[in-house]
């Protein structure tokens, strides 16, 4: 089993990342390079959280290898080992070779750091581009980054001037390298307590509200009013957007030098945007003989921009808004439901998407009322229950994790107890669990914050390349602090525990924070405590009521706001429940129509089929007559009008002229099976 299980989490977390990023991306619209770059940092981000857990139970194991071959107190190398008496050490099941997890760490962590630092900020901006070209897209995305780069070569240019002017600082390579490593370790432990705050209290709070129906059904309410808002908006901006694109199609022509341009913003648009505008177009004209002033380069790649964008948010709000009417529906079924006597689950609608056959067999109606009913509001909150007591156990942690002598942080002590019987199994599913978990509270925050309308992580493929990117950068620079955070937690960081012990390959990499004693032992170590304070301000919705207050509409149960928006798209739902259900009824009764009268039309069609055979065989033998034919519909009601035709006089009529044989007739009157014969040329003009 040596590195099996390394090679199982490598790819197993490959897969777990193609398919968060396929939920949330479009492969076949995005660009690649979004993709892979986008992949790429979700991958690495995750394999850090699924493998550190076994660098933790190969490094105990390392120690006590140590321990053994050492004796007490005796100094070994760099490390003070003491050895337990008696003690035999067993291999873990998931052991790692030695060499291996330091330059798999190595690898990991600087390609995450180059991606987050460096590449990742340049394809935002040249994803952004509303340029035309390579080199254009470039260009832009180089100007944008200039002051981004441009700050942090000034800051640590400034530092190494400092550095090299203070005759007190020896500093070497390893020593900068280290300090990098702290700059960007303490920009993202940061923002990483901010996060963390936050999911600790959200993330139960919000399955303990999901076992209550009354409040699912009107916080769909709420959203649906904000979305009718947000579409509504996305439509007007959309009609706009087109309308300068009309404008610019209808005054630059084929023979400009930027019709190039103007193609590929047509290319962007909706389809039918494309063929309205289509339909208008007037290419005969020179555009050097008008006086009017055409637009630049410059002007146009801005426009593009904003196709580009307006599109995809026109899009996005479409498809969400399908999606929460089918939310609100089924929440609708679920309150009717509860009083059924039958205890059968029953749907308004059928489903728009073809079911799995295994899931209908085992999900039948029975299990749906029992779970959607009875089971579910359970679960949610006995999962309420458990995620709590870990959201009050982190917190307890972070305020106590510097104390080693007592041990106070929960976790190092469920690790130490295990540690001493050397139950591997025990201590990765408890490292697991509980990287796992801070994870979760961090990564979730990600997914549900949305800055204005410039980073949106949207389910069902509707997530922008910007904002798949920018997700990218706060993976990679969120994840290292928060695993040297929990193993702070867990005192496997010799710069906590204050032991002169082996440290775990993943601590080696980043070196010793006693380069910078005021990070290490100041900000490493008391910044974490806020974290109370901020749990206090998400349990009280200080943030949620500070929005309000601003004028971004929150879902608060004591505002009258609330209440209204509620209403708003209670009315809205309604009015598309009765839409779809007089779409439905339509759609019965055109299938109940054609199961009714479906064999008699097509008896009718096919004795029309044999008349029209029949005219057919009579016109080729009769071909030297010049003869005028309209095509017609061949149904009971088209017959009914072709005989009533046929009896009536024409203005012109002579009883003189009429022969016994309509067929041979010329004298233009319409004939059984929808023709015309024309009038003979000879006597036309026969009443003159």
């Amino acid at each position: 089993m040596s590195g099996a299980a390394l090679g199982l989490e490598i790819v197993f977390v490959f897969f777990l990342a193609l398919f968060l990023l396929h939920r949330y991306g479009d492969f076949k619209k995005q660009h690649r390079l979004v993709i892979i770059a986008t992949l790429l940092a979700w991958y690495l981000c995750f394999l850090i959280v699924f493998i550190l857990p076994l660098d933790v139970s190969t490094t105990i194991y390392n120690r006590c290898k140590l321990a053994v071959n050492s004796s007490p107190a005796e100094s070994n190398g760099s490390y003070i080992t003491l050895a337990p008496s008696k003690q035999k050490c067993f291999k873990p099941w998931s052991y790692i070779p030695d060499g291996i997890m330091p330059i798999f760490w190595r690898v990991v962590y600087w390609t995450s750091q180059f991606l987050t630092w460096i590449l990742l900020p340049f394809m935002q901006s040249y994803a952004r581009s509303g340029g035309f070209s390579i080199t254009g897209k470039i260009k832009t995305a180089l100007i944008e980054n200039a002051i981004y780069y441009g700050t942090y070569l000034l800051i640590f240019g400034a530092f190494l001037i400092y550095v090299a002017v203070n005759p007190n600082f020896n500093l070497q390579w390893n020593q900068l390298q280290t300090i990098g490593i702290a700059a960007a370790n303490t920009w993202g432990l940061f923002l990483l307590v901010l996060l963390l705050g936050y999911g600790l209290v959200e993330i139960p709070r919000s399955h303990w509200n999901g076992a209550k129906r009354g409040y699912l059904l009107m916080k769909t309410y709420f959203k649906a009013a904000k979305l009718m808002t947000e579409k509504a908006d996305a439509e007007e901006n959309l009609e706009d957007i087109m309308e300068e694109v009309r404008k610019v199609s209808e005054s630059i022509k084929y023979n400009h030098p930027l019709r190039k341009c103007v193609d590929t913003i047509l290319k962007k648009c909706p389809t039918e945007y494309q063929e309205r505008m289509g339909r208008n177009m007037d290419d005969y004209e020179d555009f050097d003989e008008r006086q009017n002033s055409y637009p630049s380069e410059k002007s146009l790649a801005k426009l593009h921009k904003q196709v580009i964008y307006s599109v995809q948010r026109h899009r996005r709000t479409q498809v969400q808004w399908q999606i929460l009417l089918e939310q609100a529906f089924y929440l609708e079924d679920v309150a009717k439901n509860e009083s059924s006597a039958t205890r059968q689950f029953v749907h308004t609608f059928h489903s728009q998407e073809p079911e799995n056959k295994i899931v209908q067999y085992f999900y039948t109606p029975t299990v749906e009322w029992y779970w959607e009913c009875l089971l579910r509001p359970w679960f949610y909150r006995v999962l309420a229950v458990v995620l709590a007591t870990f959201s009050v156990i982190v917190v307890w942690s972070e305020c106590t994790f510097f104390s080693t002598k007592p041990v106070l942080s929960l976790f190092a002590v469920f690790i130490q107890l295990a540690e001493k019987t050397y139950n591997y199994i025990y201590i990765e599913m408890a490292c697991f669990l509980t990287i796992f978990f801070l994870s979760i509270c961090v990564y979730s925050t990600v997914f549900r914050i949305r800055v204005f309308n410039y980073y949106y992580l949207a389910s069902h493929h509707q997530t922008d390349a910007y904002s798949l990117l920018f997700s990218g950068m706060l993976f990679c620079r969120l994840t290292p602090p928060l695993c040297l955070n929990f193993l702070g937690l867990t005192h496997m960081d010799a710069t906590i525990s204050h032991k002169n012990t082996q440290p775990t390959a993943y601590t080696s990499i980043m070196g010793s924070m006693r380069v910078l004693s005021f990070i290490a032992d100041g900000f490493y170590i008391y910044y974490p405590m806020l974290v109370v304070i901020l749990c206090i301000a998400t349990y009280f919705s200080l943030g949620t009521r500070c929005l309000n207050l601003l004028g971004f509409q929150q879902f608060m149960g004591d505002s009258e706001m609330t209440s209204d928006l509620i209403d708003e798209g209670k009315e809205l739902i309604r009015r598309e429940k009765r839409k779809r259900q007089r779409q439905e009824e339509g759609e019965t009764r055109r299938r109940e129509w054609k199961e009714r009268y479906g064999n008699r039309d097509d008896s009718t069609r096919s004795r029309a089929v044999h008349t029209d055979q029949k005219e057919s065989s009579f016109s080729e033998t009769n071909a030297n007559r010049p003869l005028s034919k309209y095509t017609r519909s061949n149904g009971r009601t088209e017959r009914d009008r072709i005989e009533l035709l046929q009896d009536a006089e024409p203005l012109d009529f002579n009883a003189d002229s009429v022969n016994d044989d309509p067929l041979e007739s010329d004298s233009g009157r319409y004939q059984p099976g929808g023709r015309y014969l024309s009038m003979s040329r000879s006597k036309i003009f026969d009443d003159v």
